[in-house]
């Protein structure tokens, strides 16, 4: 268990990367006085494309426009994950493909100019044309704008559409701004971005936001990557909050009074995607053997420290499509060795390892590095595939779409966000539809085909849930992606810290509530 001596120690030389998060080196923005100045590290910041910046229209850059408070979207998550209202009074539906939605009146954008019905048409058409995943997504044929109202039409039924505009590419932008130069991209937030670079965007109140007071007078969000040199930041107080802290220097701040924590679960979920072009995977027995070998329980409580919860299916209980109503084995190393035998592998030769054939039954494990939970469960898995006789080779790579273009793989395991849209339909349509993103393991099964269609037509919400429950455990009856865990989302915070809050969307991280006391 790390120290905290140990940590100060053997960091301390670490303190230089972080450059101007303290110290001498402040912008002169920082030194004005009275300002009130909030510095946040994070792992999670997603501008690695400088030209593109904060324009939402790009790639996923409207996580950075969404989650420091630049962008508003239409609509929100609120706590369990259901839309609400934003930049949106209300809205109703004309059809089956034809929603209304009426704006609130007196939004401004950041440059002056008022939020009108003309001005999401303008920047909904333009997403339309850059954005290929909001393209599939939304489905837009027809939008007409009246005033401080918007009317959108979809090319087919679209019971999802709510949901969808609550996702990050959905920020409003005033397309007479442009997005040409990405530090005028002007959106209705409570800050505006002065200064961007791949690793830091810097941040100043919006002093005529439509939302209420903007406590912080400037916002830095550094972009930390190592999270020993996060973890000294944070307790060298050069920062007064930080996300993705690594899970053995959670206690240093869980048992520290001068530090408050802020955690939800998410719908991010680490899961395992079985290549069905492989051989040996080919058998449903040596799936639901690997499922069975691993135990998830321990992983969370042990390797992630309980800063996890155990999955069944790829959704939180809390949006109530599993786990609690699903049905899986569970964690039976016995009756995963027998399952091996029924399908011929047995330890012919002593070598602790079964064999088919004259051949050990070896797997190749392939998952990357860019979230500290993968790699520990790749070495989890390998010791529990170990016990059963199946021997792993583990590929922990960031340059894991090689391997994937090139089938050098047995199973994928991946970390990603179930539920973006608060509509279990995404991740059905992406990960186990035919030739769909995320289907690299190339499962197809033609009752989820058919559940999918009717998902995809289907407004009751009752009914939706139910479909969602069925697509859930066929694919667990199939044993087609073992899921491990869901995220556990902890910001970690100095106690004069107010405001700043965890979401389950992890969406929503600066706002204009957010404060600290000098």
């Amino acid at each position: 268990m790390l120290k905290k001596n140990v940590i100060v120690a053997s960091l301390l030389s670490m303190s230089m990367l972080l450059g101007g998060c303290g110290g001498g080196d402040k912008a002169p923005e920082q030194q004005a006085a009275g300002n009130k100045v909030f510095r946040y590290g994070t792992v999670a910041y997603s501008t690695s494309n400088e030209n593109a910046g904060l324009n939402p229209h790009f790639s996923y850059h409207g996580w950075t426009t969404l989650r420091y408070g630049v962008g508003e979207t239409l609509f929100r998550f609120n706590d369990q994950m259901q839309p609400e209202p934003w930049l949106a009074e209300k809205y109703e539906q004309i059809d089956e493909k034809t929603v209304k939605i009426y704006l609130k009146d007196k939004i401004i954008f950041s440059n002056g100019h008022k939020l009108t019905g003309a001005a999401v048409k303008a920047c909904l058409e333009d997403l339309m044309k850059n954005h290929k995943r909001a393209a599939a997504a939304l489905q837009l044929e027809e939008i007409t704008a009246d005033g401080q109202t918007v009317t959108i039409k979809t090319k087919e039924k679209s019971p999802a559409l709510i949901n969808a505009l609550c996702d990050p590419y959905g920020c409003i932008i005033d397309m007479e701004a442009g997005t040409a130069d990405n530090l005028k991209i002007s959106g209705t937030g409570p800050f505006i971005a002065a200064s961007l670079t791949p690793t830091e965007v810097h941040l100043k109140k919006n002093p005529s936001y439509w939302g209420g007071e903007v406590k912080l007078d400037e916002v830095i969000v550094r972009s930390i990557p190592d999270g020993d040199t996060l973890t000294l930041a944070l307790q060298n107080k050069e920062l007064d909050a930080a996300q993705g802290l690594p899970y053995a220097s959670l206690k240093l701040f869980q048992e520290n009074k001068d530090f408050s924590i802020s955690s939800a679960a998410t719908s991010r979920v680490f899961q395992a995607a079985m290549n069905y072009e492989t051989p040996a995977l080919q058998d449903d027995k040596v799936r639901q053997a690997v499922s069975m070998a691993i135990d998830k329980n321990k992983f969370t409580s042990v390797l992630l420290r309980g800063n996890g919860y155990p999955a069944v299916g790829p959704f939180p209980t809390f949006m109530g499509y599993g786990p609690d109503k699903l049905k899986e084995a569970g964690y039976d190393p016995a009756k995963a060795k027998e399952l091996l035998a029924e399908a011929g592998y047995r330890d012919t030769n002593g070598d602790g390892y079964v064999d088919k054939d004259g051949r050990n039954l070896e797997l190749r494990w392939l998952t990357y590095t860019l979230r500290q939970e993968l790699p520990l469960l790749a070495e989890a898995a390998q010791s529990y595939l170990k016990d059963i006789g199946i021997k792993v080779s583990v590929n922990a790579t960031d340059s894991y779409n090689d391997f994937l273009k090139k089938g050098e793989w047995d199973i994928f395991a991946m970390a990603f966000v179930a539920a973006p849209t608060g509509d279990p339909e995404y991740y059905f349509n992406t990960h186990v539809a035919p030739e769909s993103a995320y289907n690299r393991g190339h499962y197809s099964s033609p009752a989820v085909t058919a559940l999918l269609d009717e998902l995809h037509h289907e407004f009751d919400p009752k009914k939706r849930r139910e479909l969602a429950l069925k697509l859930s455990q066929q694919v667990l009856d199939d044993h087609a992606i073992f899921y491990a865990s869901h995220l556990k989302m902890n910001l970690v915070m100095q106690k004069n810290v107010s405001g700043f809050a965890a979401h389950p969307s992890d969406y929503y991280e600066i706002n204009a509530a957010v404060d600290k006391k000098e």
